[in-house]
């Protein structure tokens, strides 16, 4: 009888045991396949994670397709569905064929319902089929210097050739929340047009303070996918998870370390630097995070003795460092010579 009850404990510990390794393993497990944050203005990357891996991003593809048409389109146009948006595959916001709407109206449905109906039937808008407006993706994307993307079409249904980086996609988001009408868009928890009314998906809208957008995604091929942005205190960040099962999560775990231990240092360009008994300046406003308590130190290094002839007009080096090395090195020029 004893040994019955040593063996029945022996085997209830065992099954706690591998409970709670089981529960660590799921745990390890919920991260996200590739992520990055970096803040928004500069560009400058913060946190990262295998940021190269191509990898599907679902619904997030959307991001791209709502830039160009905001660039390129009369948002008050009103236009009819046409019959090959009609029962799209995937999240749909229902058009019908030969419906009228606004492109107002099917934007909103684009980035608060995720409307793969509402893609295409933007894209054939814009560039009269779903093939022509993926060049037009793709063109835009190498102009945002997102080199390692690839798009089939404007909604994220999957695709082989389908696929971007958490690093080209983090770009590609900030390239669009520097547009004001981008993050109007998506910085709206509900909206309300002339032909339709939407209740944005993205849940971080209200739950983290200082949520600005962007986007959600999801296929079974690219798991859970989220672009978040938040800003506080004059600093706004933006954060890319891709297949990541606690997107939510993970993205106010980047949002709070870029917000919460990080400051701007503007470096103003009118501000005098002296490289030797010539006064020079940066070309233009520099603004760059630093850790909050990171000491900075600046350096001014001549170029070919000061002679700009070789140098675009540039007499010197400004160097910024920071606790683990250089951060910035920025052409300095004469003040004479501007």
């Amino acid at each position: 009888m004893l040994k019955k009850c040593i063996l029945a404990c022996f085997i209830a510990c065992s099954a706690i045991c591998l409970t709670v390794s089981g529960a660590s393993v799921a745990q390890a497990e919920r991260g996200a396949a590739a992520e990055i944050a970096m803040e928004l203005t500069s560009g400058y990357v913060l946190e990262e994670k295998n940021a190269d891996l191509r990898l599907p991003m679902a619904s997030t593809t959307k991001i791209m397709t709502a830039i160009i048409i905001i660039e390129d389109c009369d948002l008050d146009e009103v236009i009819t569905v046409p019959d090959a948006a009609v029962g799209a595959d995937g999240s749909s916001i229902y058009l019908k064929e030969d419906e009228e709407i606004d492109v107002r109206d099917l934007l909103y449905g684009l980035m608060l319902r995720s409307g793969n109906d509402s893609a295409a039937a933007l894209a054939i808008h814009h560039s009269g089929s779903i093939e022509k407006f993926a060049e037009k993706m793709n063109e835009k994307a190498a102009e945002i210097g997102a080199a390692d993307t690839n798009f089939k079409n404007p909604s994220g249904l999957p695709d082989d050739e389908h696929y971007t980086t958490a690093r080209d996609l983090c770009r590609i988001a900030a390239y669009a929340m520097r547009n004001k009408t981008f993050k109007e868009v998506v910085s709206t928890t509900k909206y309300v047009g002339k032909f339709r009314s939407f209740q944005n998906k993205n849940k971080l809208l209200a739950s983290y303070e200082g949520a600005t957008g962007v986007k959600t995604g999801y296929t079974v091929k690219a798991g859970r996918c989220l672009v978040a942005s938040a800003e506080r205190n004059g600093m706004e960040a933006v954060c890319v998870v891709l297949d990541c099962p606690d997107m939510y999560g993970r993205c106010t775990e980047l949002l709070d370390y870029c917000l919460k231990s990080h400051k701007l240092i503007k470096i103003d360009e009118n501000k005098v630097f002296m490289s030797g008994i010539v006064p020079c300046k940066v070309s233009e406003n520099i603004i760059i995070p630093v850790k909050i308590d990171e000491k900075i130190d600046f350096k001014v290094v001549p170029l070919n003795g000061g002679d700009a002839k070789d140098n675009d007009g540039a007499v010197a080096k400004l160097e910024i460092y920071g606790q683990k090395g250089l951060i910035l090195s920025q052409n300095l020029y004469s003040i004479n010579c501007r």
